[in-house]
């Protein structure tokens, strides 16, 4: 049975202040049906590259089909699907205190870590900015991204950048941008990304999040290379489905992020100009199956769907190494979840 929301309604509650995906749920829906499960594992059997698919309903995990690589249960890199995990671990700095809000300055957190020859139009750049993509600096992914990693001091280097558009301006698919917040994070509250996402976002989702390529200056690689095994991205997920909350089994409830993070994350700030779909913070948005579906993705086929009105959470993964399969791939695998949502 189908929420009684419709898609459009849920879109128009996600860009209020008081939306909430578990209050979107005013009628259970129906877990997708044994053959439709059953079909979305033959279907994954045509794509070589593809390893895992999880799919989790109202946060048990329904089906699990492995058909190379890492399992379900090991370690995977995740590759820029990084950047969904990075957002939360931003959302539950602010929770924490250790971040004011997504309005506070970037220079504010990193101090004289800032180099004097940046522009001076970097004291513009706020965390909101840098979690949408939109801190409007010559991106460091693409063409530029093995210059970028090849300097000596990460930060640096993506802060001396020239300015393409103003900040809160268009989205720049940018992993430089992810990186400053790791920086932000780190330098903001001395202790490291890691020991952040381990006290964070880790022990609350009884999840391993083990240490992963750092900078020259030891800051963790925001945005790129984390290692998380599927089942743990599925807790990421189900994080976001419950409006930021852990429950226990005895449903007594812990934030993690702030009350509202989740509807801030899922408001389209920016689009992409490769897919058209909307970006919010370390979320793409966009329409499956004709429900309302929010994804992070990463590098060779690594994804993280929510689809909030049908109470799922789907997580693929991928082989990452080069050369990447592209956006071509990526529409392969919505068309595998469309065909979960449309079948189910």
């Amino acid at each position: 049975m189908r929420s009684l929301l419709s898609a459009a309604c849920i879109s128009f509650l996600a860009a209020t202040p008081f939306f909430s995906p578990v209050l979107a749920q005013e009628a259970s829906s129906t877990a997708p049906s044994a053959a439709a499960l059953q079909t979305l594992s033959e279907d994954a059997r045509g794509y070589s590259r593809l390893h895992n698919i999880v799919v989790a309903h109202q946060g048990e995990v329904i089906h699990e089909h492995h058909q190379g690589g890492p399992g379900v249960d090991a370690l995977a890199n995740i590759k820029s699907l990084s950047k969904t995990v990075l957002a939360a671990l931003v959302g539950a700095a602010i929770e924490a205190n250790i971040i004011e809000s997504t309005d506070q300055s970037l220079v504010s957190l990193l101090g004289d870590r800032v180099p004097e020859s940046a522009d001076p139009e970097v004291a513009d750049i706020t965390v909101s900015h840098l979690l949408s993509l939109q801190a409007g600096l010559e991106r460091t992914s693409g063409e530029n991204y093995a210059s970028w990693v090849a300097s000596p001091n990460w930060v640096e280097d993506a802060l001396t950048r020239p300015f393409v558009d103003r900040p809160g301006g268009r989205m720049l698919y940018s992993t430089g941008s992810s990186h400053l917040l790791s920086a932000a994070l780190t330098y903001t509250s001395g202790e490291s990304t890691h020991a952040l996402a381990q006290r964070l976002l880790a022990e609350p989702l009884n999840i391993a999040i083990p240490g992963w390529l750092r900078d020259p200056q030891g800051v963790y690689f925001g945005g790129n290379d984390m290692q998380l095994s599927p089942r743990a991205l599925v807790e990421i997920g189900e994080l976001y489905r419950n409006d930021g909350m852990v429950f226990d089994n005895n449903g007594d409830g812990q934030r993690v992020l702030p009350e509202g993070w989740v509807a801030q994350s899922w408001t389209p700030r920016g689009t992409s100009r490769w897919t058209g779909d909307g970006y919010g913070y370390g979320w793409f948005i966009t329409q499956l199956g004709g429900e309302e579906a929010y994804y992070g993705r990463g590098f060779g086929g690594q994804a993280l769907y929510v689809i909030p009105e049908r109470e799922l959470t789907i997580v693929i993964t991928a082989d990452p190494s080069p050369p990447s399969p592209g956006g071509q791939f990526q529409e392969r695998l919505h068309d595998l979840v469309e065909d979960l949502l449309t079948d189910g």
